[in-house]
């Protein structure tokens, strides 16, 4: 596959799907940084390593899971 074509066969809304996307994506990171805020009563710099260590550890247990359920699939 040639690197130049990898947005050419992305399926998806073109400009205006983008769009949607990219801010349903930035409420969604907006209302998880208020709950944490909320909730631990931490700035929103504090918040926002909460919410990346929340993203690590479940980046973390989807590549465990695969390693364990998958142990044919290589890298």
């Amino acid at each position: 596959m040639v690197p130049g074509m990898l947005f050419a066969q992305r399926r998806g809304g073109g400009f205006i799907g983008d769009m949607i996307r990219f801010f349903i994506q930035i409420i969604i990171y907006q209302i998880c940084l208020e709950f944490i805020m909320q909730i631990f009563g931490v700035s929103r710099f504090v918040a926002m390593f909460i919410f990346l260590a929340i993203l690590l550890v479940i980046i973390f247990g989807g590549y465990m899971m695969r390693q364990r359920w998958a142990t044919g699939a290589d890298d």
